[in-house]
């Protein structure tokens, strides 16, 4: 696992923006994973400005999204489509039918979240796979627990979870309780990650990810054995690490 800490947000945003751009001017038609909160955004305002900047081509690009929540419509406001196409897709010139998020909606679930696995699969994999880390070391929807899972599935948010998203609904009953979610097989596929945190509010679960010990307490842990993973911090993020 390679750490890289970066002055501030702005910075950590750039190196990922960078990252992915370098990718797909490398591999056009690659396939990229995408995460959504409030972590990503600053990547993606900067692939913006790049493909403003003629810089990218996003045509033949096809993006799988970690999660969504159970129970949501896609033209939901509070709905992780919504939030792809309005933070991402919108401003650039990806083919909307290359861009996959899981039906929140689905009448089977387990059904959809086995078609979501081989989805991923028949585009021949991940190549890139941005994630954000929560407070309690989920990455998608991995929650802390006994076990993790392998696959795409329901999974019944935390406390802790549904707390820290609560800011983006008008209040704390309105936050799902649930979301399908890639499993930690799923992430872990994916040929290379990126992972971001910044701010102070994530040092705590950073220091406990550089302990060096894998546990299902910290689903994040399990990204020491990927064979090509780099945690890129800003200064606050990474202010409790020796």
């Amino acid at each position: 696992m390679r750490l890289v800490v970066k002055k501030n947000y702005d910075e950590v945003s750039q190196m990922a923006a960078i990252e992915i751009m370098n990718l797909i001017n490398k591999k056009p038609n690659c396939v990229l994973g995408l995460a959504t909160g409030s972590t990503p955004i600053g990547t993606y305002k900067e692939l913006i400005k790049y493909y403003k900047l003629n810089k990218i081509d996003f045509s033949k690009v096809t993006t799988f999204n970690l999660d969504e929540y159970r129970g949501i419509k896609g033209d939901n406001p509070q709905s992780y489509r919504y939030f792809m196409d309005n933070k991402l897709f919108n401003s650039i010139n990806i083919n909307k039918k290359n861009t996959f998020i899981p039906n929140g909606i689905a009448k089977d679930i387990e059904e959809e979240c086995k078609y979501y696995d081989n989805l991923i699969e028949s585009k021949h994999g991940i190549d890139l796979q941005l994630l954000g880390i929560g407070n309690n070391g989920h990455i998608g929807f991995n929650e802390p627990g006994e076990f993790l899972y392998i696959n795409t599935h329901l999974t019944n948010l935390t406390k802790n979870t549904i707390a820290a998203n609560s800011r983006f609904f008008n209040s704390m009953e309105e936050v799902p309780t649930q979301a399908i979610t890639m499993g930690i097989g799923s992430i872990m596929k994916a040929k290379k990650i990126i992972l971001l945190a910044s701010g102070k509010n994530k040092a705590n679960i950073v220091k406990e990810l550089f302990t060096e010990k894998l546990s299902t307490k910290i689903p994040a842990s399990i990204l020491h054995i990927h064979a090509d993973c780099t945690i890129i911090l800003d200064e606050e993020a990474a202010c409790l690490l020796n």
